[in-house]
């Protein structure tokens, strides 16, 4: 962490939706996954200054690797599934500093 950085880490969740039959984040229980996170940021003790932020977001123009979440300041994105998933990326990258390489999206993936 520089001098400069408020947060560790900073998560970003899209919870963005869109009128059928687009693509979107929200329909892949992205806010429950949000609210999970969040959850367990907290009940670890990870949250707050010098340490972790978990937020939402709108569209992140990511959506055909949705649903996505980016974590700051490395800008890795991730998909995912269930809530292991979010503890995995919780416990490798946000605890330990390790990119959960098998979550990553393809850097060209976008909308």
């Amino acid at each position: 962490m520089t001098d400069d950085s408020y947060f560790k880490h900073h998560v970003f969740f899209c919870l963005n939706q869109r009128e059928a039959p687009n693509s979107c984040c929200a329909n892949h229980q992205a806010t429950s996954a949000w609210k999970h996170c969040k959850t367990r940021v907290k009940a670890l003790g990870l949250n707050g200054a010098g340490g972790v932020r978990i937020n939402q977001a709108g569209c992140m123009d990511r959506c055909a690797g949705g649903p996505v979440l980016v974590v700051y300041p490395e800008a890795v994105w991730y998909t995912y599934v269930d809530e292991q998933d979010i503890d995995e990326i919780i416990s490798s990258h946000l605890q330990k500093g390790q990119v959960v390489e098998r979550l990553r999206i393809d850097p060209a993936v976008g909308r």
